[in-house]
């Protein structure tokens, strides 16, 4: 088995062994990770936060000490506190790097942070404050930064950036938490999740107060939400069917 580790701001983590394949999520700076498969141009991985498996472009990563991934497995990550920040590599020159990213490894790969680094808790009251710094990013499927994220990735960056680990895809993360059986039971924070006709969840959305939604849909917007589902205030239709809401925390 081999570890690896990301060296660059933000890394495509594609669905199949090839440039044109879907982005099914990407690897921000610091994330560490175990090489599953080893190609000659792309490997696959399976990440240390979450699990989540895809491929890589072997140039976009570095290789790590099974040691180095032991303990990096057993400390916080240290996570950019702000939208965007820059790292300093070894040769003084400057990279961006968006909020969430793993910037308590740039010592191990002789780089340099200067920036704030987010101070996980257990306060929930702090998930809409931060949901609220994505608002307006446009929908990217498969991104999860302030220049392009997923409903998915909306709410697991929030939720990971408060200390709460969430799986990556939507379907997944409704199988975390308690379930709720109507909306008036929900608080701020909680996470609403929406199928379609067949019946398979592919949205979800971060509840907030007096029967408001905060979810990725074009961008990430605050709409209404009700027993049907989301009510988009712009069009004024529903735009997707409620499932069931979750209590993660």
């Amino acid at each position: 088995m081999q570890y690896g580790i990301c060296n660059l701001s933000v890394v495509p983590l594609r669905s199949t062994p090839s440039d044109h394949a879907e982005l099914s999520s990407q690897v921000l700076y610091g994330e560490h990770f175990k090489v599953l498969e080893k190609q000659k141009y792309r490997s696959r991985i399976r990440l240390a936060y979450d699990h989540y498996e895809g491929w890589i472009d072997n140039k976009q990563y570095l290789l790590i000490e099974e040691a180095v991934y032991t303990s990096l497995d057993k400390q916080p990550p240290g996570l950019c506190a702000d939208m965007v920040e820059f790292i300093t590599d070894h040769n003084g020159q400057l990279m961006p790097v968006p909020i969430g990213s793993h910037v308590g490894t740039a010592p191990l790969l002789s780089h340099s942070f200067d920036g704030r680094i987010q101070q996980t808790g257990d306060n929930k009251q702090n998930l809409i404050p931060t949901a609220y710094l994505f608002l307006n990013a446009p929908h990217h499927q498969g991104g999860k930064t302030p220049f392009g994220i997923d409903a998915a990735g909306l709410a697991q960056m929030v939720y990971k950036l408060n200390g709460y680990p969430l799986k990556r895809e939507a379907a997944q993360q409704a199988t975390q938490g308690e379930p709720l059986s109507f909306i008036e039971e929900s608080e701020p924070g909680d996470l609403a999740f929406f199928d379609d006709d067949e019946g398979n969840i592919v949205h979800t959305g971060i509840i907030m107060q007096d029967n408001y939604i905060i979810h990725t849909d074009g961008k990430v917007r605050i709409d209404r939400i009700d027993h049907t589902g989301i009510f988009n205030v712009d069009t004024r239709r529903h735009t997707h069917k409620l499932r069931v809401i979750k209590k993660i925390i």
